[in-house]
């Protein structure tokens, strides 16, 4: 992990690799470049010229985009690096949070391999330094557990290892010794560094981690947490009853598991679950899913390990709510032993099930944790899950769906993962979708319409939800997994979508915001 520190030292005088600085496109036609609030010394430096230097060399200020020129003489840092911030704020605006976010995991990917950065980007309060902080963090993120000894040899005969993950950042501008700014810094790594544990989960091949893998990488981090862990094997859950869960982890040889995290606080005055799917690998089953779609379902887990980073984040954030975690976690394979499309499962809450289609799995795990969750009577339910192919047609690859059975909590999730960065849209639940699932043969089917199949998932989920409990699902199948080139602080592969919704989301409750 990149370490991260707030400094009050001239970027002139400090020893680094790089530094980095902020520039934005200038409002109208003719603005030009303009050099961003933190980068007065090193425009100083340049004799106030440093914008039209980089004009010269191509610069516009677009987010995203990155320039690199020598330092003026008299710097112990040899580069500096400029990364585009996008239009400049309107009059008496700053730069948003998510734009600075976004800056700082461009300039942390652009220094890989390097040992030191200094970042002189507009730092205005300390929730500037906390989105700094965190985008340097994830944007820094790099999953090499795989990688073979020949790159390590390779990077030893070299001197350094050029894909190493740039390894400090000093944030310039903060205040160290002020307690606002250091509180933002600390959250900030906190939830980078479980955010970031979720990407490994998501990255991690199957064949290393199956609903018992996964099972103990929870048990280890609770226990080094306070976080108190229970965890559901296979006799449990034939004990227990729960069906869909079965049902799903039936065609593997690795069974599935049913992991319970609870984080709490004795100040709490609000109870929330998260449960997430983790389905660790989806070949789809007996209704085999076609070449060209099993290569990334390794994926199918990130709603699991999103919930599980939360809750650890919570307990690590200290907040004042009570967070308890669902994990259901099942391997969906086709053998001998496979649910078949026709089997009617018994589910947790006694509701029989018609499985019309083994790919439609997510929905079976999550009704028998959401039943179980349900228990506890919460204040609140949010599922988050890999769930539908439909959703990513609806709303493309970078965007989540919410939905829910209330509005005022929908639309506060939705003004909570725009506040923290993370693309979303309130979704309908559209109740003449519901008859789609009637059964001649169970209470219900795990399928209805295929238009509008991501909100039928949400009707299906919906069913399994305790009375009168608020309760919201988030189907985040189009960015828990990127494929494309990385882009802002997002990396190619897992991204750990929603962690910072349901983390803010806690933090918002704990404050008494959501009523």
């Amino acid at each position: 992990m990149t370490a991260l520190t707030l400094s009050t030292a001239a970027a002139t005088g400090l020893r680094a690799d790089a530094i980095v600085v902020g520039v934005a496109k200038g409002a109208g036609s003719k603005g030009g470049l303009v050099v961003a609030p933190g980068a007065e010394a090193v425009d100083k430096a340049y004799d106030g010229k440093l914008a039209s230097v980089l004009e010269t060399l191509g610069a516009s200020g677009g987010e995203g985009e990155v320039t690199k020129l020598p330092a003026p003489s008299g710097f112990k840092a040899p580069v500096v690096v400029a990364v585009g911030l996008g239009e400049v704020p309107e009059k008496d605006e700053t730069y948003g949070t998510d734009a600075l976010r976004r800056a700082a995991g461009v300039a942390a990917r652009a220094l890989t391999g390097s040992k030191k950065a200094a970042f002189a980007l507009p730092v205005e309060a300390a929730e500037d330094a906390g989105a700094l902080a965190e985008g340097a963090l994830l944007g820094a993120y790099a999953f090499d557990a795989y990688k073979g000894m020949a790159d390590a040899k390779a990077a030893k005969k070299n001197g350094k290892d050029a894909k190493a993950p740039l390894a400090e950042v000093a944030l310039l501008g903060g205040k160290p010794r002020d307690k606002a700014y250091k509180a933002a810094v600390e959250r900030a790594v906190a939830v980078a560094e479980e955010l970031n544990r979720a990407r490994d989960l998501v990255n991690t091949p199957p064949n290393d981690l199956n609903p018992e893998a996964f099972a103990a990488v929870a048990q280890a981090a609770a226990k080094e947490h306070g976080i108190k862990v229970q965890v559901l094997d296979e006799k449990a859950l034939t004990k227990g009853g729960f069906g869909g869960i079965l049902g799903v982890g039936a065609g593997s040889e690795a069974p599935p598991r049913l992991v319970k995290l609870s984080y709490t606080s004795s100040k709490a005055k609000k109870h929330l679950a998260f449960v997430g799917k983790g389905i660790t690998y989806d070949s789809g089953g007996i209704s085999l899913k076609p070449a060209g779609h099993n290569e990334t379902m390794k994926c199918d887990m990130a709603g699991a390990a999103a919930v599980f980073a939360a809750v650890v984040a919570a307990a690590r954030l200290g907040l004042e709510v009570n967070v308890t975690g669902w994990l259901a976690l099942a391997e969906n394979m086709p053998s001998g032993s496979a649910t078949r499309p026709g089997d009617v499962l018994r589910m947790y809450s006694g509701k029989t099930v018609e499985v019309l289609n083994t790919d439609a799995e997510g929905r079976l795990v999550l009704a028998d944790a959401i039943a179980k969750a349900s228990e506890d009577q919460p204040d609140a339910i949010v599922d988050v899950a890999t769930l539908t192919g439909a959703m990513m047609v609806a709303l493309g690859n970078r965007t989540f769906g919410i939905m829910a059975n209330d509005d005022a909590f929908r639309t506060s999730i939705h003004e909570i993962a725009e506040e923290v960065g993370e693309p979303s849209w309130p979704m309908p639940l559209p109740t003449d979708l519901r008859k789609g699932m009637d059964s001649p043969t169970a209470d219900i089917a795990n399928m209805g319409e295929r238009m509008g199949g991501g909100l039928v998932a949400g009707l299906f989920l919906k069913e399994f939800v305790g009375e009168g409990i608020t309760w919201a699902h988030l189907d985040i199948a189009g960015p828990a997994f990127h494929e494309g080139a990385p882009f802002g602080y997002t990396p190619k592969g897992g991204t750990g979508t929603a962690v910072r919704t349901l983390v803010r989301l806690a933090e918002h409750t704990a404050a008494g915001d959501l009523g």
